[in-house]
């Protein structure tokens, strides 16, 4: 049995681990980037499937995958989060390919608001004052730019409502974060072979007829899938929620930053959008340093 310090430092190490590499997704997908993000998706799928296998052998998780693959109403579910999840992986690996990767960030910052209103709508949770100001914060930059540029800032919104979709559809199945992920990709990959052997037969695969780094980035895909989600799943069974929802804000910020680093344009709608999201997030936190006070 870890002491509780030592479970601690385990958890804190996984859940930071696990969102710098969330955060430094988007520069995985500008290596690739010469790459259709159809292709890179396909590859995203193929790859992570062998990958998290290894991973699911060695923490001895078959048990579980079997048990949804002959669940019917398990793999009901599994097959809409893998949908969603699907949806939400191509639109941000193309959205980092076209230059959009403030509108990503933006799209993660907001996903536990409107996780938080999803609670709200759907599960009957209850919303506490602080977290309403998040959302009318939250709210009010998203108007803002969507004024200013427009256009509705589509990819953020996406981003966030397919993923607390995925979120909410995730949490009516009782099942692991690693065999989860391997059941929606095996539910995945007959889309991905039939892309794959479209490319192939059509001679505009990428993989394994270019640059021989590229290919090995392509193969790449697969761990850059599911060692994040592996950390996460490690630090969600030792930390308290609380703490892995101050994380999460990390992977946006990193983002945010490295969106800069590409010379994405940064207007002044942005910093005024951003200015109310970082408010928002600062009463999400200030609120759940509050609950967690009034827990016992």
């Amino acid at each position: 049995m870890l002491s509780g310090d030592k479970t601690t430092r385990e958890g804190v190490t996984a859940g930071i681990a696990a969102y710098l590499m969330w955060g430094f997704l988007p520069v995985y997908f500008k290596i690739v980037g010469s790459v259709e993000a159809t292709e890179v998706l396909t590859h995203r799928i193929i790859w992570a499937i062998p990958f998290g296998a290894l991973i699911i052998m060695a923490r001895r998780q078959w048990p579980e995958v079997a048990r949804a693959l002959t669940h019917r109403n398990m793999l009901g579910w599994l097959s809409i989060s893998a949908l969603f999840i699907g949806m939400n992986w191509f639109v941000y690996i193309w959205a980092i390919q076209d230059g959009r990767i403030f509108e990503t960030s933006l799209g993660y910052y907001i996903s536990p608001l409107t996780s938080m209103l999803a609670g709200f709508w759907i599960f009957g949770e209850r919303l506490h004052r602080y977290q309403k100001v998040a959302v009318v914060f939250a709210t009010i930059g998203v108007i803002v730019l969507t004024i200013s540029g427009a256009v509705v800032p589509w990819v953020a919104l996406f981003l966030a409502i397919s993923f607390t979709v995925y979120a909410a559809v995730r949490k009516r199945v009782v099942i692991g974060g690693m065999p989860g992920l391997f059941v929606e990709t095996v539910l995945l990959l007959p889309f991905a072979l039939v892309w794959f052997g479209y490319l192939l037969s059509t001679s505009n695969m990428v993989f394994g007829v270019g640059e021989i780094s590229l290919t090995f980035w392509l193969l790449m895909a697969g761990p850059v899938t599911a060692l994040p989600l592996l950390c996460f799943t490690l630090a969600a069974r030792r930390l308290p929620l609380t703490t892995i929802g101050f994380m999460q804000f990390l992977a946006p910020t990193m983002q945010f930053c490295i969106g800069i680093y590409y010379g994405e344009t940064l207007t002044t709608a942005h910093l005024i959008c951003f200015g109310f999201i970082w408010s928002a997030v600062a009463f999400f936190i200030y609120d759940a340093l509050i609950q967690q006070r009034k827990s016992p």
